[in-house]
């Protein structure tokens, strides 16, 4: 019998609006996006009840905003207390999205859970043997929260298996807002075995040896910026003090980037066609999830003349999805972007003096030069968080590969632009 075993969840993000998907996709599409969060959130019980496991843990923004809606709060407590009622405990801290100083109901949680408050609190999981396992948490006050709340834990139990629960940033994650800054060193000196943390969308195991470092990231992608499987870890610790963690899916709703290559598909009907088949792909590759995909029309063909008819990517979007849209497992597709380029020799081009070569030669600098990047994701994040336009945009700043295809696309846009000046 192990030692110990629980579920570290974090971005919970219940009730999240899923903006713009919902006021334009089918009723079962838009259904199943506004439920997307609370179903995630059933499947991580579930799955801690199938599991037998000793604890959840919950890393932070349980909820989508500081004015969290009623029915988020809810859902929330009646599967803490469907865990209390298995003999599962539960251990929550709050972020920056679901801060204490927001409006809460008043609302009868079970005995069973322990949510931190904004001083740090160290709390055993098992009450008749403290010293087996102890959760180290803490929780925002408010929203912005700039201390570094990982230190503010202490030290970890030396007789216990120690867990720091904390909503952070950790290794100064430009993709999100420093909240609660802390650096790997802070992690690896503070005696804790298991760090589990909240605030970053991405999963991740920062460090694989004592102390285990995680961020699980959410567990249901809210929008494009956040593809592919979304989960939570399983964690078992043996007799001896060794971590084993294993990711679990728990998204309903998946979203996905997919690219249609136009160079050998032969008219519209090979669009069509074409575009059917990456959906099928798409579908394939989910394990039983649904998918919201956009699909992005690549590459250099005779078809790119064809795709600047009005309405034409419009109609082919309504085919698709009337094919698709209707099943038990559907795929929606909300977007079909065209990238491509008539004929065109990049190599040629990029070594000429017009204005053309020079626009590619800033996109290769771009991809290449550091500076030049985080001087570009600088100008992003102004735009991500100004008051007028965040609205419209997702929290996630992109960096690293998601940078680069943006750079890709304004080259695609820039170049296809040049290339209609010239043929006028």
């Amino acid at each position: 019998m192990p030692r110990l075993r629980f579920v570290h969840a974090a971005d919970l993000h219940l009730d999240s609006p899923f903006v713009g998907v919902q006021a334009v996709a089918p009723d079962n599409v838009s259904s199943a996006l506004r439920d997307a969060t609370f179903s995630a959130y059933e499947n991580i019980i579930d799955l801690c009840i199938h599991e037998q496991v000793d604890a959840l843990l919950v890393a932070g923004d349980v909820y989508d905003s500081a004015d969290r809606s009623l029915r988020a709060q809810l859902k929330f407590v009646e599967g803490l207390k469907r865990l209390d009622e298995a003999g599962i405990r539960s251990f929550v801290c709050h972020g920056n999205h679901d801060p204490l100083d927001g409006w809460e109901a008043r609302l009868d949680y079970p005995t069973g859970s322990t949510r931190f408050r904004e001083e740090a609190q160290a709390v055993p999981i098992f009450e008749d043997d403290p010293h087996r396992a102890v959760v180290h948490g803490i929780s925002y006050s408010k929203r912005d929260v700039y201390d570094n709340l990982a230190q503010r834990l202490g030290s970890g139990d030396p007789e216990a298996f120690s867990i720091g629960l904390v909503h952070a940033n950790a290794v100064s994650d430009t993709s999100h807002v420093n909240y609660a800054p802390c650096s790997l060193d802070d992690l690896e000196r503070s005696g804790m075995d298991y760090w589990a943390l909240g605030h970053v969308h991405a999963r991740q195991v920062l460090s694989k040896r004592s102390p285990i470092v995680v961020y699980p990231g959410n567990p249901q992608g809210r929008h494009p910026n956040e593809p592919g499987a979304r989960g939570v870890y399983l964690v078992e610790v043996d007799d001896d003090g060794d971590v084993n963690v294993e990711f679990r899916s728990m998204d309903c709703v998946r979203w996905e980037r997919a690219a249609v290559d136009i160079s050998r598909l032969d008219g519209e009907q090979g669009l069509i066609d074409g575009v059917h088949q990456r959906i099928d792909e798409a579908l394939n590759g989910a394990n039983g999830v649904s998918v919201v995909l956009r699909i992005s029309l690549v590459g250099i063909g005779s078809l790119h003349g064809s795709l600047q008819q009005p309405d034409l990517l419009e109609h082919v979007t309504e085919v698709v999805n009337d094919e698709w849209a209707k099943r038990a497992q559907f795929a929606w597709c909300g977007r079909i972007v065209d990238e491509t380029a008539a004929p065109f020799n990049r190599d040629d081009r990029i070594d000429g003096s017009d204005f053309m070569a020079e626009v590619l030669r800033t996109a290769d600098r771009a991809k290449e030069d550091t500076d030049l990047l985080a001087r570009l994701q600088d100008g992003l994040s102004d735009l991500y968080q100004h008051r007028l336009y965040r609205q419209y945009l997702s929290d996630h700043v992109p960096y690293g590969d998601e940078l680069s295809t943006m750079i890709d696309e304004a080259e695609a846009i820039l170049v296809n632009r040049l290339g209609e000046d010239e043929d006028a």
